[in-house]
C-alpha cells in the first residue's frame, strides 16, 4: 500500500509538528498532505519549514476558512488526479486521533473498502470529554443513524482509511455539507452511491492536545439538517 494522510488545519500550530512526526513514525511509507485554511497562527509556515527537510510532507494552502468538508473535498479532488496513491486516510491534526491506530486501519482494508476508527463500537471510548460534548456526540450519532438508516455506529467519526478506488466512485460535488456534517454525508455516499463495504474498529478518542475546539452554531445546525437531507435524497 502507498497511503496518503490528509490533515486539515486551522490554527493548529501547537499540534501539527508533533502529529506529523508521530504519523511518520508509525507509517514510514506514508505521505502527508496538510490542508491549511489560511491559519492566522502561522500553521502553514511551520509546515513549510518541515517540508524543506522532509519530502513526505506537502501542503495545500486554501485562501480562507470554509470548513472541514470543503478542505477535504479540495484535497481529495487533487489526489484523485495524481494517481500516486492507493489508500487515503483522514484524521484530525489536534492529537485526538492517535497515530498508533493507523496500522490497524490499513490492515482492515484487506477485507473492506472503508475503515472507520470508531468511538462507539465495543472497545472504543472517549477520554476526558466534558459531559455536554459526550451527550451532543452521542445524540448526534443516534439522530443521524435514525434518519440516514445507515448501520454505522460512529457516523460522525473523522478517523477513516479508504481504498482509492472507492474514493474515485464518490461524487464529491454532490456532498453538500461544509463542516463536520461532511463526515456523515461522505459515509452515506460511500455506502449508498459507491456501494462500498464499510467496517468499524475501536479507538480511544482523546481530547485535543492544544488549541481551541472548532464546534460552532453553524456546525450544530448543519449536523441537524444533513441527516434530513440525506433521508429525502434516499427517498426521492
Amino acid at each position: 500500500m502507498r497511503p496518503i494522510i490528509l490533515l486539515p488545519t486551522y490554527n493548529e500550530k501547537e499540534n501539527i509538528q508533533d502529529i506529523i512526526n508521530r504519523i511518520l513514525a508509525e507509517l514510514p511509507c506514508a505521505d502527508i498532505m496538510v490542508i491549511d485554511d489560511n491559519s492566522p497562527d502561522g500553521t502553514a509556515s511551520l509546515v513549510e519549514n518541515m517540508i524543506a527537510t522532509e519530502p513526505r510532507i506537502s501542503i495545500l494552502k486554501r485562501i480562507k476558512k470554509e470548513g472541514l468538508g470543503k478542505a477535504y473535498i479540495d484535497a481529495m479532488k487533487r489526489i484523485r488526479t495524481e494517481h500516486q496513491y492507493d489508500t487515503v486516510v483522514t484524521m484530525d491534526a489536534d492529537g485526538s486521533h492517535d497515530p498508533r491506530y493507523l496500522p490497524a486501519l490499513l490492515d482492515a482494508l484487506h477485507y473492506c473498502d472503508l475503515v472507520i476508527g470508531s468511538r462507539y463500537v465495543k472497545g472504543g471510548s472517549i477520554e476526558n470529554w466534558e459531559k455536554w460534548r459526550y451527550i451532543l456526540s452521542r445524540f448526534g450519532n443516534l439522530y443521524a443513524r435514525g434518519f440516514t438508516m445507515l448501520h454505522i455506529k460512529d457516523l460522525t467519526a473523522g478517523f477513516m482509511a479508504m481504498r482509492m478506488n472507492l474514493l474515485e466512485h464518490i461524487p464529491l460535488e454532490s456532498i453538500g455539507a461544509s463542516g463536520y456534517a461532511f463526515l456523515m454525508d461522505f459515509k452515506f455516499h460511500a455506502m449508498e452511491t459507491a456501494h462500498g463495504k464499510i467496517t468499524e474498529i475501536p479507538i480511544v478518542f482523546k481530547s485535543r492536545r492544544g488549541g481551541e475546539s472548532k464546534i460552532s452554531r453553524h456546525i450544530i445546525r448543519e449536523g441537524l439538517g444533513t441527516p434530513l437531507r440525506l433521508l429525502f435524497q434516499r427517498i426521492f
